[in-house]
């Protein structure tokens, strides 16, 4: 099987040939690579081709590909029955997990993907508040529900399309767009709309225009703003939750946010999303509250018993934090290395195990300093690293992320590849 046949056949039946913008590498020209298997740090095309891989499902692998104890937990849960649409033991112990981990979640609600529990969260910040508008910030992506889909990140942004057809103004008017690691724009925003803000909403790392680090004291001063204001702190933590650290980016950041998202993390990379608090907040969620919300597959059995094995893994073995920092401080050490030995301007940025290569002279602090990136140049660096056996996400305004499966040969045959391909981009002085 070739990747061209299957992309000719997807291009018929799937709007791109793709399920997800992302995958489509219309951000960075050619074809996309079909995948069949993947292993520890690995990724195998249809073709036979073997790849490092840094895209890890968009983040769940933190321990790797298709780890052992996640597979074995996943074929005994299928063993029993793939979905039942009614409650099961391992939905409690997932709540138990995060609810023992997560600082200040009392409850938890689970959902389908980070989008449904983004879209929940904010529908029970507007229940427990009694107020309509949210604050969110310009390049932060936050899932494809109406509300969010302004100004957002990651591939809306990479395709120059940050809104959305079919989102109506009146979704658009409620959500109010402050400047990433800009106090003083979000208390603009609290002044102009005294008394109707249900809540700031925010990628704690802003992993959807890169890799962009909340400035020393930033989340501090916006969980301040939303206290003065009566306002609800949310923390996407789709991306950084069990990532950053055990307990996420509360911990990591020292922040208590008032509610919490999760994505497919806790679920081993299956299609799984979770949303939390305190229980004065979450005892609002029907059937316990006035605020609706429901999934026929929420807490699917299999998805339970695979996030069940990662977080278990991860609670018992929190040495795992450490190595994967360690290996992406190599990988940041040795891109900016190689890039001022070629006299390559670029901007490397990293937060725990997360890892960006913007190709700019600016410091990436911002939406818009994230945006003077030369995305052309990313593009020849993301195919010449491909090449080379080395999978990035197809787009500049999306992450590395490392895991437990890398090795330090995996980065040292990366840093090749980089030291190749920068080479190369070098001789082409095209920037």
């Amino acid at each position: 099987m070739m990747n061209s046949n299957l992309y000719k056949r997807a291009l018929k039946v799937m709007p791109g040939g793709v399920n997800s913008p992302v995958r489509s590498f219309k951000a960075v020209g050619g074809e996309p690579v079909f995948i069949k298997r993947a292993e520890g740090s690995k990724i195998y095309d249809v073709e036979g081709r073997e790849y490092i891989d840094y895209v890890c499902s968009w983040g769940p692998m933190i321990l790797g590909h298709n780890h052992p104890e996640i597979a074995k937990s996943v074929m005994e849960a299928a063993g029993n029955g793939l979905s039942f649409g009614a409650p099961t033991e391992n939905e409690v112990i997932m709540a138990e997990l995060i609810t023992s981990i997560v600082p200040g979640i009392d409850m938890v609600r689970m959902v389908n993907s980070g989008t449904e529990a983004v879209m929940s969260a904010i529908r029970l910040a507007r229940a427990f508040t009694g107020r309509g508008k949210i604050i969110k910030f310009e390049g932060c992506y936050h899932g494809h529900s109406d509300s969010m889909l302004v100004k957002a990140g990651s591939g809306a942004l990479t395709l120059s399309h940050p809104d959305s057809l079919g989102v109506t103004e009146e979704f658009a008017r409620n959500a109010l767009i402050a400047d990433y690691n800009d106090i003083e724009s979000v208390n603009r925003l609290f002044e102009q709309n005294k008394g109707e803000v249900a809540a700031v909403i925010i990628e704690p790392v802003a992993a959807n225009m890169g890799v962009v680090c909340p400035r020393k004291g930033f989340l501090a001063e916006l969980k301040a703003v939303c206290d003065k204001n009566g306002a609800l702190l949310i923390f996407d933590e789709v991306i950084t939750g069990f990532r950053l650290s055990l307990s996420g980016a509360q911990e990591y950041f020292n922040v208590k946010a008032d509610i919490v998202t999760f994505g497919k993390i806790i679920g081993g990379g299956m299609p799984v999303g979770a949303y939390g608090a305190r229980r004065e907040i979450m005892e609002l969620v029907a059937p316990l509250g006035g605020m609706y919300q429901a999934g026929t597959l929420s807490g699917n059995p299999i998805a339970m018993a695979a996030g069940i094995a990662q977080l278990t893994i991860l609670k018992e073995q929190q040495e795992i934090y450490e190595k994967i920092e360690k290996l992406a401080i190599m990988l940041e050490k040795g891109f900016n290395e190689i890039a001022e030995q070629l006299e390559i301007p670029i901007c490397v940025n990293r937060v725990a195990s997360l890892v960006c290569v913007f190709f700019t002279k600016e410091a990436v602090v911002d939406f818009k300093t994230a945006k003077t990136s030369n995305t052309k140049l990313f593009a020849k660096f993301f195919k010449l690293m491909l090449e080379n056996g080395i999978n990035l996400a197809p787009a500049q305004f999306e992450a590395m992320f490392v895991s437990a499966a890398h090795s330090k040969e995996d980065i040292e045959k990366t840093l090749a590849a980089a030291r190749k391909s920068l080479s190369l981009i070098k001789e082409g002085e095209d920037f």
